[in-house]
């Protein structure tokens, strides 16, 4: 008889069309070296926004597992599954699914307001419904500046329906050195809501006593 895995293994990550996926991608990245499976989705905007940021429109969005080889970071790795985001039946879709925690980054705000007015019509949107109604951890990571008070109050609304917004600003007390440095501290405290150790940057309190 073969073990099932934990809920607690299983994150699910949408990557919507806002500026700055590469901070889904740097999540997916640090969840997968710590052995959890990964269920994700990329948005149709996303996959351009990808190309035009990070391949400077040099080549194509194929999927995670291929950006990842060309990294030389993953290799097959059978903990990731990518889902389209029109794709209904996928397991994450479902509540009756067993994951312990979705995570929006970024989170554009026609997928915010989607997710606060209960409007799944994408299966990013739908994750973050089966998260709030199953009562998971549920983290969404908004990126747009300036806030509008429309924006604020669907910000307002997600946080009232148990999400957690965890903006992407970034810590000077680390002293970033470069962009990545920047990324990394996002996607810690994108860890640190998940309860995941990492070591992608210094916690306050070890920086002092340096």
């Amino acid at each position: 008889m073969t073990d099932k895995k934990s809920d607690k293994d299983v994150i699910c990550v949408g990557i919507s069309g806002a500026s700055g996926p590469i901070i889904g991608i740097r999540l997916v990245e640090e969840l997968l070296k710590t052995g959890r499976e990964v269920q994700c989705a990329v948005s149709s905007a996303a996959r351009r926004i990808i190309e035009y940021e990070l391949f400077e429109n040099d080549e194509k969005y194929v999927d995670l597992k291929t950006l990842f080889e060309k990294k030389k970071f993953l290799f097959d790795n059978p903990l990731l599954n990518e889902y389209e985001n029109d794709d209904f039946f996928a397991p994450m879709a479902s509540g009756s699914t067993a994951f312990s925690a979705a995570v929006v980054a970024p989170c554009s705000m026609k997928t915010l307001s989607c997710v606060v007015n209960g409007h799944g019509d994408s299966l990013i949107a739908r994750l973050c419904d089966v998260a709030i109604k199953e009562k998971r951890k549920c983290v969404i990571v908004p990126r747009e500046t300036p806030l509008s008070a429309i924006h604020l109050e669907n910000l307002l609304k997600a946080a009232r329906f148990g999400a957690d917004i965890l903006a992407p600003v970034p810590g000077f007390y680390t002293r970033p050195k470069t962009v990545d440095d920047i990324i990394d501290f996002i996607v810690g405290k994108i860890l640190n809501l998940l309860h995941i150790p990492h070591d992608l940057f210094e916690s306050w309190d070890r920086l002092r006593c340096q």
